[in-house]
């Protein structure tokens, strides 16, 4: 039976809800969705750990933002070698972020302001700690033997194939009880499991169905590519050596094998099939490798897979032009069966895209344009805690890394942990007021004076730009939803037209530190200015300052 959950939204206190256009039915297109890392949201029991009554306590703060849905990185059951991606027990709640009330209290919550919310799924690995490997590794005749993927050494003792982990090191371990090598394309605490047994898919699907049942609006699939891997264990081929060495033996190959199996989409038509049992749920997935667009595009054609896609294309990207978005952009168009991408510039695992791309002295003023060109781009947005706030990527010393990905390749990439570090809620209070006690990763001075408090009731602020930002799209169904077409620009302007029923909108970007002179076409009337920076008439002769911008409706 499908189930109704659509509860009455009551009038949030401080903006009034904007009920989306009428033809924009399906939140799954055009949505902005905030993304919540549990561990450095808040701490309310003075551990130093974020957890989920700090988030029940923000969600005012979210939904005053007018965002459509929030997105909780991993909180279930885990030994936290890599912080919740290494999952011991799918459908249980670590004590460490609370218990199985507390989220139950989240989602009603959100409901209650119009806020879906989305969660993540690992279907790729489990920690070694699950009690399905426990299983598995005892003998190679039990019930579960096969739900990892094991392997016998080479005749010389060597492992099974030439695959590397994405934390370094080979991907195989050897397991002395089972006298095999098992598979883990991350930590080696993270066993993959063998989806190409069917017993695996179904059990991961009532995974889903356990937290569908418990009033999720959708799932955000980490690292989806790598669910299935080639059974014969073919080496992978070396990569091209077209730049500098890589940092880690992950990068040396092409992951024609232990990644991308092209059996993939039929696991996918699986999910699907089961989400279409309950009301528009959003399936995502996060596709990882240089070359994404054939997976995305492959796992969101139709009608029978995901909802959408997304990839590393902003994340990883050390600066940001106008090339940059076009190439990332134009593959989505309106063809039949195209699938509905969705971007990110900041996330729990990359770099904050203000400090990637912008020099400190005009962090402000770029901080804002960025968000300006995500929430115009063509498709989902993903808005990363403190990203309203304009936060720069935190300092973290060396001896207080957590992540294992930088402390392996330190000092040589930024790692994780400085986008990971406490959201700054209030300026003179202890630890920018995220927790009474030592936090788990040390809150940047600077983070300070860019605190909650600081900015909530300044219009001019990041967080009073966005605010404005997102009522402007909430409210224009070309933002939302519609077709996208670039317009020739001198370097470093960006222009685009966005276009739905009748609504067109002119965006406008400078992406670069110097002034950028470019004019609209005369055949394109200028109607209402909807939001800009640094520009008061967008047919003003003056040129376009740096990191300035605007969006405006136009009169044909």
């Amino acid at each position: 039976m499908r189930r109704s959950r659509a509860p009455p939204i009551r009038p949030r206190p401080l903006t009034a809800y904007v009920e989306p256009h009428p033809q924009a039915r399906d939140w799954r297109r055009g949505a902005v969705i905030y993304h919540v890392y549990p561990r450095s949201f808040r701490d309310t029991n003075g551990d130093g750990v974020g957890d989920l009554q700090g988030i029940l306590d923000k969600l005012d703060y979210i939904a005053h933002l007018e965002v459509d849905a929030i997105w909780l990185s991993p909180f279930f059951r885990s030994p936290m070698n890599d912080f919740g991606y290494d999952v011991a027990d799918y459908c249980s709640v670590d004590p460490i972020f609370g218990a199985l009330a507390d989220f139950d209290a989240i989602v009603a919550a959100a409901h209650d302001r119009g806020l879906k919310v989305i969660i993540d799924q690992v279907y790729s690995h489990t920690s070694d700690r699950h009690q399905w490997f426990q299983e598995s590794r005892q003998d190679r005749t039990n019930a579960k033997a096969d739900w990892y993927v094991w392997a016998n050494a080479k005749d010389d003792g060597a492992p099974p194939s030439n695959w590397q982990s994405v934390f370094g090191g080979p991907a195989w371990t050897w397991d002395g009880r089972r006298r095999q090598y098992y598979l883990h394309n991350f930590l080696s605490s993270q066993p993959d499991l063998n989806l190409h047994n069917p017993a695996v898919q179904d059990a991961l699907l009532e995974v889903a169905k356990f937290w569908l049942d418990r009033g999720v609006d959708g799932f955000r699939l980490d690292a989806i590519n790598f669910v299935l891997h080639d059974p014969a264990l073919r080496d992978n081929p070396p990569a091209p050596r077209n730049g500098p060495p890589p940092t880690r033996p992950f990068d040396y190959q092409r992951h024609l094998f232990n990644q991308s199996h092209p059996d993939i989409p039929s696991f996918l038509e699986r999910i699907r099939e089961l989400t279409n049992a309950y009301d528009d749920i959003l399936t995502v997935a996060e596709v990882v490798g240089p070359a994404p667009l054939s997976e995305m595009k492959s796992f969101t054609r139709g009608d029978a897979r995901l909802s959408s896609a997304y990839n590393f294309a902003f994340l990883y990207a050390d600066d940001i032009s106008p090339k940059t978005v076009k190439e990332a952009l134009r593959p989505w168009g309106n063809a039949p069966g195209d699938g509905w991408p969705s971007w990110a510039f900041s996330n729990h695992d990359a770099p904050r895209a203000v400090s990637r791309w912008a020099d400190d002295a005009l962090r402000e003023d770029a901080a804002k344009l960025f968000l300006m060109l995500l929430m115009t781009l063509r498709g989902n947005a993903f808005l990363y805690q403190g990203e309203e706030l304009g936060l720069p990527q935190a300092d973290v010393p060396f001896d207080q890394l957590k992540d294992p990905e930088a402390i392996a390749n330190w000092p040589l990439t930024l790692g994780r942990d400085g986008a990971r570090t406490p959201m700054p809620w209030s300026a003179g209070s202890p630890n920018a007021g995220f927790s009474d006690g030592t936090p788990w990763l040390p809150v940047d001075p600077r983070h300070r004076d860019l605190a909650a408090d600081r900015q909530v009731d300044d219009p001019s602020s990041v967080l009073g730009f966005t605010k404005s930002l997102l009522r402007v799209r909430s409210q224009s169904m070309a933002l939302r939803c519609g077709d996208m077409t670039f317009l020739e620009t001198p370097h470093p302007a960006l222009a685009f037209l966005r276009e739905a029923a009748g609504e067109e909108v002119l965006c406008l970007f400078n992406l670069g530190t110097t002034p950028a002179d470019w004019r609209p076409p005369e055949a394109l009337r200028f109607g209402d200015l909807l939001i800009a920076l640094g520009v008061d008439q967008p047919d003003a002769p003056a040129p376009l300052p740096p990191y300035g911008g605007y969006i405006a409706k136009i009169n044909r």
